[in-house]
């Protein structure tokens, strides 16, 4: 980004700074991350230390969104017609950049945002996201920074105590990220600290034990899929492990799991079943029958909303000037419904004999390869575990030497930590752990032989 020559605000000296004042989300979708993380027009004095953000005009546009947003200094104390002078030459390079197809009507009704904080507030809420929910979090943040700095078990338990309606599910998904990033980042002792402090929580608090009996009833299930599998699940078998499901939260993860069981004929046995029962037992498998259809009816609507919106997705970003940059800005979207439906549409278009339109959808999937390729790094690492002897790891490494260095080396620890600590397959972490033993021996005798 250039930087342009300005005033320091406390001292008045010149200096250079990045200065953005377009943040249109279609041409950059990183600027609107800047925006909000406050990393936007930020001046830095060498004369009097002063770092800041600069009193800046700035127009926002999202045309996902159909937000166009213009924000105006007070203390620059201009009179209306001479902000609508910077302003106007912005929003003109909005407009000239759209396609005449995309020119809709928000754009000739800017929308006036009086503070900053308003403009970052109406960029949130179009994400979804309102004042309140960003002031919860953060007193849930204040809330953990609390707790981890008290040492005494019983005044962190009279806190808890004091503090329980803040700690809802919201506050352990928190505490939940905040771990795995910890393990990310190798902060061990952090991570062991927050992973005490949610025991402490789980146990203390009816939500903490709520998500408890929760995580054991899911697992419970799972596990009772698993041991039915080992001879051969069949239709009769998952209908008496949804009979025996003791409780709503067992059935419903039995049948998220068992979906594709759930059909015609399933149901064909089951009303059999009801057919031949005592009189006592009837009205209960009637009723369970009743909640199967319902559940599997949410869950086929469920499937469908997504099936749909990623079709939408696949089309918004085809038809978009910029491929690779939609992708990046909806990257969280992009899921195994958007794959399906990339491929179901491709396949469509080159039925239809619709070559414009197969380009695009080519160049969407050509673009998603390319950013689903792992790092090298990361490539080095899955081969290594897959590599069918130690002589083959070795030879691996021997090919990208280049690539064995202390930070890859940390790195591949990380992984097998965090992969460790997330519950993975033994066998999945006993590979992982393998690896990097030989990978670290490699290391030693490279550098043996460099010296």
């Amino acid at each position: 980004m250039p930087q342009t020559r300005t005033a320091c605000p406390r001292c008045r000296t010149p200096i250079l700074a990045e200065v953005e004042q377009l943040i249109d989300v279609s041409a950059d979708p990183q600027a609107k991350q800047r925006l909000l993380s406050g990393q936007l027009n930020v001046a830095n004095c060498p004369s009097c230390g002063y770092t800041g953000m600069l009193s800046m005009p700035i127009v926002y546009h999202d045309p996902d969104k159909e937000l166009l947003l213009t924000y105006f200094p007070s203390e620059l104390g201009l009179p209306v017609n001479e902000q609508e002078k910077l302003i106007g030459p912005l929003i003109t390079r909005v407009v000239n950049a759209l396609p005449p197809e995309k020119r809709k009507a928000y754009l000739l009704r800017p929308q006036a945002m009086l503070t900053f904080q308003t403009l970052i507030d109406r960029v949130l809420e179009a994400d979804g996201i309102t004042r309140e929910m960003i002031e919860g979090q953060q007193q849930r943040l204040n809330l953990l920074r609390r707790l981890l700095s008290t040492p005494q078990a019983e005044t962190r338990a009279q806190i808890i105590q004091q503090e329980e309606a803040l700690i809802d599910q919201e506050f352990f998904a928190l505490l939940t990220s905040l771990i795995q990033a910890q393990i990310a980042g190798g902060e061990e002792n952090t991570a062991r600290a927050l992973a005490a402090l949610q025991q402490e929580l789980v146990s203390q608090t009816k939500v903490g034990q709520q998500l408890q009996a929760q995580a054991s009833e899911v697992q419970a299930a799972v596990r009772s899929l698993q041991e039915a599998s080992q001879t051969g699940l069949t239709r009769e078998k998952l209908l008496d492990l949804l009979i025996a499901a003791p409780t709503e939260i067992r059935l419903s993860t039995l049948v998220g799991y068992a979906r594709n069981g759930l059909d015609y004929e399933f149901f064909q046995i089951l009303t059999n079943r009801i057919e031949s029962a005592n009189e006592a037992d009837k009205p209960r498998l009637i009723e369970l029958r009743s909640k199967l259809v319902e559940m599997t009816r949410q869950i086929d609507e469920q499937m469908r909303q997504r099936i749909e919106a990623a079709v939408r997705l696949v089309q918004q970003i085809a038809d978009s000037s910029d491929v690779e940059a939609s992708m990046r800005q909806h990257a969280e979207e992009i899921d195994d419904f958007f794959v399906e439906a990339l491929k179901q549409e491709l396949q469509a278009a080159r039925q239809k004999g619709d070559l414009e339109r197969s380009a695009k959808l080519q160049t969407v999937a050509s673009v998603l390869e390319k950013l689903s390729a792992p790092p090298p790094e990361v490539a080095l690492i899955q081969n290594l575990i897959s590599a069918n002897s130690e002589a083959e790891q070795r030879q691996l490494l021997q090919e990208n030497s280049s690539m064995v260095t202390p930070q890859f080396l940390q790195a591949f620890n990380q992984l097998t930590q965090q992969m460790e600590a997330e519950g993975q397959a033994p066998e999945v972490v006993a590979q992982l752990k393998e690896a990097y033993r030989v990978a670290m021996r490699f290391s030693m005798e490279q550098r043996f032989k460099s010296n």
